[in-house]
């Protein structure tokens, strides 16, 4: 039984793992950005089925807080007007809490990768130091 002598140069083994690896890495990204473009279409479908639940809440509470100003008036006999200055001074400061909770949390303190930057800076002083150690010369004792 004869076997095949494939007899390839080291040059041509080498030019065809490159060959292959570009061909492997460029199926990849085709790939990595066709799972991006499907995710980014159901982002927008979810953003969209957000913004239309927005637009529903928005007149729901407008009528939430009208019933509550009728209630008060009804029940405690106060005048239409001091009803709703009692309700809507109430959903004021609710507001105004709600958007100082908010602008404390969106802070860039809040939103570097602390962690991250703390763990590379730790490795790159412990590259600097492992360099400086193999570029000292050894000194005979």
């Amino acid at each position: 039984m004869a076997v095949p002598n494939y007899q390839r140069s080291v040059p041509e083994i080498i030019g065809d793992l490159f060959s292959q690896l570009t061909t492997l890495l460029r199926k990849e990204a085709q790939l990595a950005r066709a799972e991006i473009s499907e995710n980014m279409a159901s982002l927008a479908g979810g953003l969209g089925l957000m913004v239309g639940g927005a637009v529903l809440l928005i007149p729901a509470l407008v009528i939430l807080l009208q019933a509550g100003v009728a209630a008060l008036t009804q029940t405690y006999g106060l005048a239409s007007y001091w009803s709703a200055l009692i309700v809507g001074g109430g959903v004021l400061i609710i507001g105004i809490i709600l958007l100082l909770v908010g602008i404390s949390r969106l802070k860039l303190e809040n939103i570097m990768p602390s962690r991250t930057v703390h763990q590379l800076q730790q490795d790159a002083s412990v590259a600097k130091q492992k360099a400086s150690q193999d570029n000292e010369p050894s000194r005979a004792a």
